[in-house]
């Protein structure tokens, strides 16, 4: 058995002296474990680094056997995100997500999602709202997709405003307001088409308490766990850098200090 398939890195462990057990998220074999002999070499120990993205050709004897993995580097970004604390707690989360799946079940959508996050999780302004995309995508893949694209009572697909905790269709504002209270807020940026690049820190908050309630309710909750200390510490630094953002817009200097952008600021295609 073998195959060659594009993978993005989400961790590794120690196997023996020399080799190491890496955990791969792959486009089109999903979440699938490997192992990589001389994975701790100066040569290979880089190249396997979380968030990474890498060619991976696996071979067994038989499909249901672990495997092994020969890796070659696509795009490094781990030197780019290393240096953010931002970044970092943005890629422990998406790790924790993607370890909600079945192993070796294809998700290509899941991917493309969990791609998008990792280049740019370095960046403030994107990487919630990303983010936020792929919790969606995450939830539709598990098979608890939300319907925010028309009022589940008056089929509008306007002035949508609310979600309904209960079956997670959305809700426009002449609809929902009697109910308000018992609805969970709709942050407009999760409906357009375009979303804009700048949501405020209320509606960053707003849309990660959507998709909690969403995993915690259908997910989490009925494995008996809680929601993952990884995407509660990504969400606590992301608001944090949103509310600075949102200061440094009153005061009128409309930039954000190197510190809370989670340096480097480099794009995925210039410099580390």
């Amino acid at each position: 058995m073998q195959w060659v398939d594009e993978a993005i890195v989400i961790g590794t462990r120690g196997h023996g002296e020399a080799a190491v057990m890496a955990e791969l998220m792959t486009r089109a074999h999903g979440r699938h474990l490997g192992l990589v002999h001389g994975g701790r070499s100066r040569r290979l120990g880089p190249v396997l680094q979380a968030g990474n993205s890498v060619r991976a050709t696996w071979r067994a004897r038989l499909d249901e056997q672990l495997g092994t993995y020969v890796v070659e580097s696509e795009f490094s970004r781990a030197a780019r995100l290393i240096g953010s604390p931002l970044a970092l707690s943005g890629l422990a989360a998406v790790a924790a997500h993607l370890r909600l799946l079945p192993e070796r079940d294809p998700h290509p959508e899941l991917y493309e999602a969990a791609l998008a996050v990792a280049d740019h999780l370095h960046e403030p302004v994107l990487a919630p709202v990303l983010f936020l995309g792929f919790e969606l995508t995450l939830l539709t893949e598990l098979g608890f997709g939300l319907d925010l694209r028309a009022c589940a009572v008056t089929g509008r697909t306007d002035d949508l405003l609310y979600v309904s905790p209960r079956t997670g269709r959305a809700v426009c504002r002449e609809a929902g307001e009697p109910y308000r209270s018992r609805l969970l807020a709709l942050p407009a940026f999760l409906t357009a088409a375009a979303p804009p690049r700048d949501p405020g820190p209320d509606e960053i908050s707003a849309g990660f308490r959507l998709t909690a309630h969403f995993l915690d309710a259908h997910v989490h909750e009925p494995r008996g766990r809680a929601i993952c200390e990884e995407r509660e510490r990504f969400v606590s630094r992301v608001l944090a850098d949103a509310r600075v953002l949102a200061d440094a817009r009153a005061d009128g200097s409309g930039t954000i200090g190197r510190e809370a952008a989670g340096s480097p600021d480099s794009a995925r295609d210039g410099t580390a």
